[in-house]
Parts: structure tokens; C-alpha cells; sequence
């Protein structure tokens, strides 16, 4: 009997996907564990294996399509024998029709209130006296513009005191796009669907056409903005700031670099980074501050028993936090050589769920260039994360005298539902103590 192949979930959090790339064709015999397709996630690229045998019979969704829903079906299976035209067309079954019944409801209410919204507006824009250059038109006409592209402006209203009305736009000629493109229309944009926040109006409609290069958003660039609006909209983000003295970390870290093997090519077996120790130090922390490594659920908060620590990695195409999972048991070597390894995965687009999803805490350093200062955006589920600035020589003073150190400065974002004021500064304090005495992360 054929059966139905769906775009499967690759992720908890994973709700579409894009079809990268079929790995069979129509006609090809699979088996359990045949290699039919790349799924592209907002995270990562990752192949997708048959679960049963049987044959391709039908490839519903092409290659390289976008938003494609998880659950929706993307090829059929046929069993042996079978042919597509044996298969009979699956009637349509209560699940498709009430959805349909619902579609056409909100459809005819959505145009009631539209209606009613019109005459209401019609009524106010006749009150109004001396509008001078201001565009009378009512709410269904100016989203059908928006939706077309078109310059409201520009169209010639017949309505009421030369009021723009739906039938003006849906008549008007091409002639008065104003957007370099049919673009989406202004509820679309951000703060659109969050409630009490206006949404802010599409850019494109604030330039001259041909003045920018428009770059479709990509799967990871959507799950950005969605998942750190969300983040900003709704945690309620604290800063705490404190400046760190690397003299200390700096003369550790060369030694052991020095101290480092080499292999027949003469490469060493490691080189250490600053954020390496700064990876330790924050596990060190956690597990002496376990108020600090938690997470926040409506019933509960989730302390976590391991310092599970995300490192933020830049991408060309956006930000993805990959853990290094039990690092308080890990050396300073084994942390090093995880995060380079991740970081090439991560680069690759080859990281897995496991890899990313969840953690504790999580260290973001734009050290490297020459970023002094700088708040993050805490990563949910997780509590807490720091922001790591560059190490620069400054002058300190020790002892009634001024001298030159190395300071960095880290700034940590905390959700205040789980990390009161003072808890947050223990743990940064604690933080600082082992980044300036590397030793002391050995005790």
C-alpha cells in the first residue's frame, strides 16, 4: 500500500523546512536507512533517511522549495509492484473540510469587518475639515495596496470627498507601484502580532526604487529575528558590568602554549585562546553559583546539574550557540579543541540538534574585534549570558600606584525571573576571581 513521506521534524522547535536537496528520484528502490534528502533547518543542513523500503513513486515537493511544513507530504512510497496510477485519490477527509468550513468563515467575516471598518472611515474622513495633502482612503483599500505594491498616492479615489475605496485599487494600473517589487505589506513587518506594540511600516516603502538590493530572508536569518524578538520582548533583561585584570591568564597561556607538543609537520597539538579560559571560568562559576545556571518555566524554574556553556560563533549568515556540554569536567585542551571543531561544523551548516539546542549559560566575545564594551541577548531557555570585550592595556592602580594591565571588560544579560540582583553579582565576582587567578579553577 503506498504511503505518504513527510517533512519530518529535525528539531523540537523545527515547525518548516527547506527541501535542499532530493538524494533520490522517481523510480529509485529505497530501504530502511537509504539517504533520500537534505532538510535545511534555521540551524543546520541534515539528512533525512527512509524509514521503510519501497519505491519513489511520486516526488511532491521539488527541490531547493522553502516553507515547506513539517508533517506536510514531500514524495509518495510505493510498495512493490505498485504503480502511482494504481494508487486511488485520497478524498478529502473531515480534517481537510473542517479546516476548509473555518478558512471560508474567516474569510467572509474578515471582509464584514472591513466593510465596517470602510464606513466607519468614510464617516470620519467627512467630520474632518481641511486635510490639506493628506491621502483619504479606507483600511481595505490600503491593505490591498500594500499588498500589491502599490502607491496609494498615486490612485485616483472615487469615493466620498475623493476617498481611495477598494474598487480604486483593485482597478488600478501597474503604473503606480511605488516598491521596486510586490513587497509584503506593512503588518508584516516588525512588532507585527505582538500585542500592544505597533508594527513598524516595510522600509521598502521609505526608499526610492532601485536605490537597494533586496536579499530574501533565509531560514536562519526568520529563526534570528523571531526567537530574539521573542527573547527581548518578553525576558525582562538586566546588565551587570565588571572589568577583569588578564596579566595573570596572559603569562599561563603563553606558557602553556609554549609548553604545547608538536607532530612530524612541527604544527602544535593545541593553541589555547583567552576564550577558552574565559569557557572554563564560566563553568567554574556556574557550579559554584547553581541559582545562576537555571532556566525559567511557567511552574518551575530548572536548575541545571552540569555547566552546559554555548559559545556565540559568527556565521556569513547569521549566529548559531554551540555547547560544550559537562565543561566543568573538561580540561582547558579538550574545551579548546571542542569549540574549534563546533565552530567548523557550525560554519558547514553540519550541527545537529544535539549540539545546539539547550545549555545553561553562554559566553559571546567580540573581542577579537577590538569591541571594548557590548550588551547580548539572552539565549532561551537559558537564564544568563556574557558579553566578552577586548583586552587592552589600561592603567590601574596597585598599591597608590598607576601601572599598565591588561583589563577586559564582561557585561552579563540575566533574566530577572531567575537571577535576582545580587546573585548575578556573587556570580561575577566569582567569574572575575578565576579569570585573573587561572590557578584557582584547578582547586
Amino acid at each position: 500500500m503506498a504511503t505518504n513521506i513527510l517533512m519530518p521534524a529535525l528539531s523540537p522547535t523545527m515547525e518548516e523546512g527547506k527541501l535542499a536537496k532530493w538524494l533520490v528520484k522517481e523510480g529509485d528502490t529505497v530501504k530502511s536507512g537509504t539517504i533520500l534528502a537534505e532538510i535545511e533547518t534555521d540551524k543546520a543542513t541534515m539528512e533525512f533517511e527512509a524509514v521503510d523500503e519501497g519505491k519513489i513513486g511520486k516526488i511532491l515537493v521539488p527541490e531547493g522549495s522553502e516553507g515547506v511544513k513539517v508533517n506536510a507530504p514531500i514524495a509518495v512510497l510505493l510498495d512493490e509492484g505498485e504503480k502511482m496510477g494504481d494508487v486511488p485519490a485520497a478524498a478529502p477527509s473531515s480534517n481537510d473540510i473542517a479546516g476548509a468550513m473555518k478558512d471560508i468563515k474567516a474569510a467572509v467575516k474578515a471582509e464584514a469587518g472591513a466593510q465596517k471598518a470602510d464606513t466607519k472611515a468614510v464617516v470620519e474622513a467627512k467630520a474632518a475639515p481641511g486635510e490639506g495633502a493628506r491621502v483619504f482612503a479606507s483600511p481595505l483599500a490600503r491593505r490591498i495596496a500594500a499588498q500589491k505594491g502599490l502607491d496609494i498616492s498615486a490612485i485616483a479615489g472615487t469615493g466620498p470627498r475623493g476617498r481611495v475605496v477598494k474598487a480604486d485599487v483593485e482597478n488600478a494600473k501597474p503604473g503606480a507601484a511605488k516598491l521596486a517589487a510586490a513587497g509584503a505589506p506593512a503588518a508584516a513587518s516588525a512588532g507585527a502580532g505582538i500585542p500592544g506594540i505597533a508594527p513598524l511600516p516595510d522600509a521598502r516603502l521609505l526608499y526610492p526604487a532601485g536605490s537597494y538590493e533586496e536579499i530574501p530572508h533565509d531560514n536562519m536569518r526568520k529563526a534570528i529575528a523571531k526567537r530574539l524578538t521573542s527573547a527581548k520582548t518578553l525576558i525582562p533583561h538586566y546588565y551587570l558590568t565588571i572589568d577583569c585584570n588578564l596579566d595573570a591568564l596572559m603569562a599561563v597561556r603563553e606558557k602553556m602554549n609554549a609548553a604545547a607538543p608538536k607532530g612530524k609537520d612541527k604544527v602544535p597539538a593545541y593553541k589555547l585562546s583567552v576564550n577558552d579560559f574565559i569557557m572554563k571560568a564560566s563553568a567554574m562559576a556556574l557550579m559554584k553559583h547553581p541559582a545562576v545556571n537555571a532556566s525559567w518555566t511557567d511552574t518551575a524554574i530548572l536548575r541545571h546539574k552540569d555547566a552546559d556553556v554555548g559559545v556565540a560563533v559568527a556565521l556569513d549568515f547569521g549566529l548559531i550557540t554551540p555547547i560544550i556540554f559537562k565543561a566543568q569536567t573538561k580540561g582547558l585542551v579538550e574545551i579548546s579543541n571542542e569549540v574549534k571543531e563546533l565552530a567548523a561544523l557550525a560554519k558547514e551548516k553540519k550541527l545537529k540538534p544535539n549540539q545546539y539546542e539547550g545549555g545553561g549559560f553562554s559566553v559571546s566575545n567580540l573581542g577579537m574585534y577590538g569591541i571594548k564594551n557590548f550588551t547580548s541577548i539572552i539565549n532561551p531557555p537559558q537564564s544568563c549570558i556574557i558579553a566578552v570585550g577586548a583586552g587592552e592595556e589600561r592603567p590601574v592602580v596597585r598599591d597608590g600606584k598607576v601601572e599598565i594591565s591588561t583589563v577586559m571588560t564582561v557585561t552579563m544579560s540575566a533574566d530577572h525571573r531567575v537571577v535576582d540582583g545580587g546573585t548575578g553579582a556573587k556570580f561575577l565576582a566569582t567569574l572575575k576571581q578565576f579569570i585573573e587567578e587561572p590557578a584557582s579553577m584547578l582547586l
